[in-house]
């Protein structure tokens, strides 16, 4: 296996004009650097990354926490942060946090030890000022931890609006609102507003509050479950994807019919919403774009490129499906 000192003898320069090609650090002549990468290519170096690493002062390791990996919405985000960040020249550790402070708090501890260059956080277990101590390179999706922390997520206050909308139209009175309100996190607004604007018109809205950070299924069941055996004259109901197409599900076999009985509005909009029958109606947040925006976010604190904003909110978007009538949006609720 050809080293460093091979290829700058091939080449017929020094061992450091070598290492300034590779780690693209001071100036190199044109014709020196063609030599260079020759003499590379023709040695079939592979250049030492944990020694690259150390000159560049980076591990090339962003770290990734989502509360739950078996969570289609965190899937898919982890899925496409992966993949953002693997090309800008990053790898992801996945941190998997399962309601655990615990591994929140050693993924963050990693930060400090320089073991990974920046965070990219979706969990939400521990407490803000944790992070708040930790600013520098950390990227929060949906949560606000402040101005020194800048904050990815979707314009959930119109997603809120949309569906709250929607009912209206589809002349929805009384309505299932299945919520799980975490601490310190933006989607919480299309809660609030999706239950402020029914209410404004007159629609009676049924709550039912999940533990936020629950994520596995017979959770969603035993809600969806619970919703229907107290409001079994609800009209419609909305909620993430998960816990509304349990409810859809057991309402179809108690005999109710979607959409003459029942509408159903999703949150979310993951693949599993389109695989069921009647396909739903949701309110879609862009995963791919998120994902992409938190990677080159975190990137770009990290590489100090340019300024990031502390927050980007990224719009949403109906997928109309067969569990509500299609209708025609206005903004003028």
């Amino acid at each position: 296996m050809a080293s460093i000192k091979d290829v700058a003898q091939k080449a017929g320069v020094g061992v450091g004009t070598v290492s300034r090609v590779i780690n693209g650090s001071g100036y190199v002549a044109a014709d020196t650097r063609k030599k260079i990468e020759q003499a590379i290519s023709d040695l079939e170096y592979t250049p030492n990354e944990l020694a690259r690493n150390l000159f560049r002062n980076r591990t090339g390791i962003i770290g990734v926490l989502i509360p739950d990996l078996d969570h289609p919405f965190f899937s898919a985000f982890t899925r496409e942060t992966e993949v953002a960040l693997y090309k800008r020249g990053y790898k992801a550790m996945i941190c998997n946090t399962v309601g655990s402070s615990n591994r929140e708090r050693d993924y963050l501890n990693m930060l400090d030890r320089n073991m990974v260059d920046g965070i990219i956080t979706g969990a939400h277990t521990l407490h803000w000022k944790e992070y708040v101590n930790r600013k520098r390179t950390i990227v929060a999706l949906d949560q606000d931890f402040g101005p020194e922390i800048p904050m990815v997520g979707s314009d959930h206050a119109y997603g809120g609006k949309l569906a709250a909308e929607i009912m209206l139209k589809n002349n929805c009175k009384r309505v299932v609102h299945i919520t799980g309100i975490a601490p310190n996190v933006a989607a919480n607004d299309r809660h609030i507003i999706f239950e402020e604007t029914l209410k404004k018109h007159g629609v009676e809205v049924l709550d039912l509050t999940m533990e936020w950070n629950l994520f596995d299924h017979q959770s969603y069941w035993d809600a969806a479950a619970e919703a229907l055996e107290k409001y079994p004259d609800a009209d419609g109901i909305f909620a993430a994807d998960q816990p509304a197409l349990c409810y859809m599900h057991l309402a179809l076999k108690a005999g109710k019919r979607v959409p003459e009985d029942l509408k159903v509005i999703t949150y979310d909009g993951m693949d599993v919403s389109r695989i069921c029958y009647p396909e739903v109606t949701a309110i879609c947040q862009n995963v791919k774009f998120l994902a992409e925006t938190c990677a080159k976010s975190v990137i770009n604190l990290i590489e100090d490129k340019e300024p990031v904003p502390h927050r980007q909110i990224l719009s949403v978007e109906l997928r109309q499906g067969q569990s509500t009538y299609p209708v025609e949006i206005n903004d003028e609720l």
